[in-house]
């Protein structure tokens, strides 16, 4: 497979993992928006928010769950942060690999 997280999650490409088990996987945005700027990954192939099938529902709500652990390790917790999700080319999704961007460290108005 093509897929750049595939390849990171494999361990093919190097990136600063901050958290994996075994449905997920966290690491620093290479380009970040924000001082605290990660990238949560489900381990699973699947392609945007598009293709979720309903054996997907808890994986998602993983996602999220891990995102606020997350924040709070990072020390974000409490002033605040913000989750997106790009579905398709047009909501601005450059990976065809479903990921939670988990952004903070810094007031994000200019973000949607």
């Amino acid at each position: 497979m093509n897929c750049i997280f595939c390849q990171i999650i494999q361990k093919e490409i190097p990136s600063e993992i901050v958290f994996e088990d075994e449905k997920l996987v966290a690491f620093k945005d290479i380009n970040p928006k924000a001082p605290i700027h990660l990238l949560i990954v489900p381990k699973k192939h699947i392609e945007s928010v598009a293709v979720l099938n309903e054996e997907d529902k808890s994986l998602i709500s993983e996602m999220i769950w891990r995102a606020k652990i997350l924040a709070e390790e990072q020390g974000i917790a409490k002033r605040g942060y913000k989750l997106i999700i790009n579905c398709g080319e047009d909501g601005g999704q450059l990976i065809k690999h479903i990921h939670l961007h988990l952004l903070g460290g810094k007031k994000l108005e200019g973000l949607v």
